[in-house]
């Protein structure tokens, strides 16, 4: 599959008074036409610090990043509404994402006044346009935020990322702050639009279920590097990485006779202003060697997928 976007090597550090935070250590992963790709890992993995990255909501320290062979750096500094009709973004909490003095006309239409110079009735219409297209009203644009439901507020910030119609959207947890049916019916509007629109998806969550239901392929992050990738179907159902392995285990059980089984993370996470010498998940590895203690395992691909372990997991599938 030809990628339509490309990143190699990206590499974001934090210098802080107590050391230099390693968000993100050499990133490697692509994202191909009309394909959902989910980045998936604990909190504080470097998860969000790659999509501020890509945004060019903070700039890399290294690595390259282009979408349908643009280089999004090049594309941002000449021009960010360039940048803009490539890529964009749905924050995780529309409670914050909207401005709450705007009504819903401004905060969809502001792209399209600065990209497109649109101004009255064709201003309306567009905005109009987009609202129907996220299952909202045409009357509903004349509102603010606070006098919508949490899951409207997300088909808005939803429509305000499609104004400039881009190829690619990052999706940053985007049904984290909906209630558990409101998630269903923005993941099913995803879906939708990516049909219609053709679009692509690059999936930022912790939730292994929305994961399942949205995503081609997946990629687990560690600590600022991808420790396993590969199709969901294939990651989910045999992993290799032991990270990965103990991420399944920590999803909930309803059936408290098996929660025994679960085996979740031992221990903390190391802190990325000090991360260990070796592979940064051997303190917390029930198969680390010394060899995982001083020596770092690369990412190797091994048919569809890629792990990065000295000592990975048998195949088995896991129900």
């Amino acid at each position: 599959m030809t990628a339509l976007l490309q990143v190699t090597g990206l590499t974001k550090h934090y210098p802080g008074r107590d050391g230099v935070v390693q968000a993100l250590r050499g990133v490697d992963f692509e994202v191909g036409y009309r394909e959902t790709v989910a980045l998936v890992g604990e909190s504080g993995c470097g998860k969000s610090t790659a999509a501020m990255t890509l945004m060019r909501l903070s700039e890399p320290d290294s690595g390259s990043v282009t979408l349908g062979g643009a280089d999004l750096g090049e594309l941002a500094r000449r021009d960010r509404r360039a940048l803009g009709k490539r890529l964009s973004i749905v924050f995780q909490n529309p409670y914050s994402s909207l401005d709450p003095r705007q009504r819903i006309r401004n905060i969809v239409g502001e792209p399209l006044k600065t990209a497109f110079g649109l101004s009255g009735r064709p201003l309306e219409e567009r905005v109009a346009e987009l609202l129907e297209q996220v299952g909202l009203t045409a009357e509903q644009m004349r509102r603010y935020p606070h006098e919508l439901s949490g899951g409207q507020r997300q088909r808005v910030a939803i429509a305000r990322s499609l104004a400039l119609e881009p190829e690619l959207l990052v999706l940053d947890e985007p049904t984290a702050a909906l209630d558990v049916s409101v998630q269903a019916q923005v993941l099913n509007l995803l879906q939708d639009l990516q049909e219609r629109l053709d679009l692509s998806y690059l999936l930022i969550t912790h939730d292994l279920s929305v994961v399942e239901v949205m995503a081609a392929r997946v990629l687990v992050m560690y600590l600022g590097r991808i420790v396993e990738s590969g199709p969901v179907e294939d990651v989910f159902g045999s992993p290799r990485h032991p990270y990965t392995r103990s991420l399944l285990d920590s999803i909930p059980i309803p059936d408290p006779r098996l929660r025994a089984q679960l085996k979740p993370p031992l221990g903390e996470a190391p802190s990325p202003l000090n991360l260990p010498a070796g592979c940064a998940f051997a303190p917390r590895c029930p198969r680390a060697s010394e060899r995982c203690k001083g020596e770092d395992p690369a990412l190797a691909a091994e048919g569809r997928r890629a792990f990065a372990c000295f000592h990975p997991l048998e195949k088995e599938f896991v129900p």
